[in-house]
């Protein structure tokens, strides 16, 4: 997903503040709370940077715990040098693993936004970031937009076929936890009370 893409800003759809119009594409935004592992998490930032120390459960307790998901940031950045040692190369993964909990689990709010965006192509403008964003260049925007690319995935999997995925399998890497604790499959809410629902009926027929 590493290469530069140029896009047209009046043909795209673009988010920057979590108050905009499509601030919900924002791994920033509120409202999109997220439980793995019975642990609630308050963003998709939140959890996005927790993945970021699987070996050390107490920077991750800190991060999840912080009110905002900036200074969830802050204290990921403050502790980079703590990070997998192959972060760079599965972070992507992980976001991609991040934006289909915050689907599965949001799946009214965050289908409709993305359904909204119809069938252009979705960019996070930043003003330095190139990597999961891009930046302005005259009538363009410019870069790897990884974020936006994702985001569009997901829309063509899942939201366009209005396929909710109601269980999320771990994100294909090695030594990802949570807390301590390894992190499997991911289901939402609908899919765990339908499961007790099932045990419930089970035991009445035992």
């Amino acid at each position: 997903m590493g290469q530069i893409r140029t896009y047209k800003i009046n043909e795209v759809i673009s988010f920057r503040k979590t108050t905009e119009a499509f601030g919900g594409l924002s791994n920033m935004a509120a409202g999109y709370s997220l439980n793995v592992n019975g642990i609630l998490v308050p963003t998709a930032e939140h959890l996005y940077q927790a993945c970021r120390f699987p070996n050390n459960p107490e920077i991750q307790e800190a991060i999840i715990l912080e009110a905002s998901p900036m200074n969830a940031k802050l204290v990921s950045r403050k502790n980079t040098e703590l990070s997998r040692k192959d972060w760079n190369d599965v972070r992507v993964k992980i976001m991609k693993w991040c934006l289909k909990i915050k689907l599965s689990q949001n799946w009214e709010k965050f289908s409709k936004i993305l359904l909204e965006t119809e069938d252009k192509p979705i960019v996070e403008f930043t003003k330095k970031d190139k990597m999961w964003g891009a930046t302005q260049e005259g009538d363009n925007y410019v870069g790897i937009n990884a974020l936006g690319r994702l985001l569009m995935g997901i829309r063509e999997d899942y939201v366009k076929k209005n396929w909710l995925p109601y269980c999320i399998e771990s994100a294909p890497i090695n030594n990802f936890l949570l807390l301590s604790e390894p992190i499997d499959i991911v289901c939402n809410d609908a899919y765990m009370t339908e499961m007790q629902y099932s045990e419930s009926e089970e035991l009445e027929l035992v």
